[in-house]
């Protein structure tokens, strides 16, 4: 029985796992080999592993499979089936609070889940702030929640998560799939989504992520308003309006239509007028 209050959704069909299994190169029929012994140093982690709808595929790699679930009702089923499979280790827990750095034990981490609608960006930032330990996540989600991760400027679609995730990440869709998919089915349709990572953060010249992204939040505080107004927290509109000039910015400029590389220039820009405080500082 799926339980509500956890946004439960079971994938069932048969047919959908090994698409998906396919996709991500988990299937007995499409199984990535690495002729590498040094490829090979990585590990699977499952956000919401359910009945083991699809760790029974992600174990036959071979290399360590971590699945994380929070149902304790379903914590024992999964507890069996690991008993014929060594290299799989349950994680009874929030994926929420869960270490995933320390469970990956040196590892590179590979991650697949099917992640309750409701807290779709609270995982994804949990997944962000191991990012540098991640190759890729592989995630079904809303199909509405989809959009919005992979959406470029000027779409309707395209706000803060969009940015956030294509900072950290390139986003891939995969497969779309039908509310019939699941048990039990949910109203609306479902993507599986794949990010790949490093992504252009990486090379964005930002130093720090999490202040960067603050900054972001506060550009699409109030969206139809520009940036020079979202922003007089942190500078003057008129400040502001000059160092979009400079960088060939309209100076009226709104956050929708910024690409991740045009945040990441102004926030270097305000963040070289505005030098923070300190013992140091000679203002």
């Amino acid at each position: 029985m799926a339980r509500q209050k956890l946004g439960q959704h079971f994938l069932s069909d048969a047919g959908w796992r090994e698409k998906i299994a396919r996709a991500i190169r988990v299937s007995a029929h499409g199984m990535e080999v690495a002729t590498n012994p040094a490829d090979q140093n990585y590990c699977w982690i499952e956000i919401g592993a359910g009945h083991g709808e699809m760790t029974e595929h992600l174990v036959r790699t071979g290399v360590p499979v971590y699945a994380v679930e929070l149902d304790p009702a379903l914590i024992a089923r999964l507890q069996r089936f690991a008993a014929k499979h060594p290299n799989l280790t349950i994680v009874p827990g929030d994926v929420l609070e869960t270490d995933l750095r320390s469970l990956a034990a040196g590892r590179r981490i590979r991650l697949y889940g099917n992640l309750p609608y409701y807290i779709t960006s609270p995982i994804l930032h949990r997944f962000f702030s191991f990012a540098d330990q991640i190759d890729e996540i592989n995630i079904v989600i809303q199909w509405e929640v989809a959009l919005r991760l992979a959406a470029q400027p000027g779409n309707k679609d395209y706000g803060y998560l969009s940015v956030a995730t294509q900072f950290y990440t390139r986003p891939e869709f995969v497969l779309k799939l039908p509310p019939g998919a699941f048990s039990p089915p949910p109203e609306v349709a479902s993507a599986l989504v794949t990010l790949r990572l490093p992504g252009p953060g990486a090379q964005s010249g930002v130093t720090n992520a999490e202040k960067f992204l603050d900054f972001v939040k506060s550009c699409f505080g109030q969206k139809r308003k520009t940036l020079s107004n979202n922003l007089r927290q942190v500078a003057k509109p008129q400040r502001i309006r000059e160092l979009l000039k400079e960088l060939n910015l309209r100076e009226d400029a709104r956050a929708e239509q910024l690409s991740v590389a045009q945040f990441a220039a102004v926030y270097r820009a305000i963040s070289s007028a505005n030098p923070p405080a300190g013992p140091d500082s000679r203002t």
